[in-house]
């Protein structure tokens, strides 16, 4: 499937086959595709817990409003991000840069997250939202189908997943093969609403 399909596509897909598992392959594809979403400084602030244990899957799903997702689909990723991520080694993240550019930018990033926490936690924000697309357009090339979630108990799922201090989870997203369709795309708003020129 080509790009333009897969993004015209792509749907929040709510049912699942419970018996249905993505192959260890593709699994692993689609890890490797996650890994190519793109990070502001090259942070690779995001972090994905897949969570396979099923009973732990039980605990999150009554935590999500029971949302049947939550157990049904092959893969379920907690996506988070870590906030101090800008703080730990950050030379680590232009080893393959020249050395003029990574001597340039290591200590901008510093300067640039530093006591900024709204920067720190719109960053993860950013990066997760990015990633988590790219996860959902990648299964749906892959003839799977998706489900970005945010009705859950953040804190709570946190908990459960023993997420550290320092990092805050963005949203789940659910992947696996569908047995009902979507429900129909809602209405979309002028575009002159939408894309504005130069100024609002």
């Amino acid at each position: 499937m080509d790009t333009f399909e897969a993004i015209r596509t792509r749907r929040a897909v709510k049912h699942y086959d419970p018996d249905f598992a993505i192959p260890e392959e593709q699994e692993k594809e689609l890890m490797d595709l996650l890994r190519q979403s793109p990070t502001s400084f090259n942070l690779q602030n995001w972090r994905f817990v897949n969570v396979k244990d099923k009973a732990l899957r039980e605990e999150i799903r009554e935590l999500a409003w029971n949302q049947a997702q939550i157990t049904d689909a092959s893969l379920l990723y907690v996506i988070t991000a870590d906030l101090m991520a800008w703080n730990k080694d950050p030379a680590r993240y232009m080893v393959n840069y020249p050395k003029e550019i990574s001597d340039t930018y290591v200590p901008m990033i510093k300067d640039f997250y530093r006591d900024l926490e709204w920067q720190q936690r719109d960053e993860a924000m950013r990066s997760a939202g990015i990633a988590s697309q790219t996860l959902m357009l990648s299964a749906t090339a892959m003839g799977y189908d998706s489900c970005p979630m945010i009705g859950f108990d953040s804190d709570a799922v946190g908990k459960l997943i023993n997420l550290p201090d320092d990092h805050v989870v963005c949203m789940i997203v659910v992947v696996g093969k569908g047995v009902q369709p979507a429900r129909p795309k809602g209405s979309y708003i002028d575009n002159d609403e939408v894309f504005i020129t130069d100024r609002f």
